[in-house]
């Protein structure tokens, strides 16, 4: 797995091939990224490194996630979306 450590890097990680994504990804990462934890930023970088077709999957609610820490990620990303 290949780990994202700069700011730069992870708003260039959040560019995917997916509009759906990319509305999700670019606002929260410049908006709440700063303000999570250090586990917490472990767990966002971790679930950039996800496939396309998965991360649409459990962002839409078609599928959820099996690992606990990015299927909680997903629900805060989507919580931040809906307020």
């Amino acid at each position: 797995m290949t780990e994202i450590h700069s700011k730069a890097r992870i708003r260039w990680a959040c560019r995917r091939g997916m509009l759906e994504l990319d509305v999700l990804f670019m606002p929260f990462v410049e908006q709440a990224y700063d303000s999570l934890n250090a586990q917490q930023q472990a767990v966002f970088q971790r679930l950039l490194t996800q496939e396309d077709p998965d991360l649409f999957a459990w962002f839409m609610g078609h599928e959820e996630c099996k690992d606990a820490e990015l299927n909680t990620m997903v629900s805060l990303i989507l919580d931040r979306v809906r307020v």
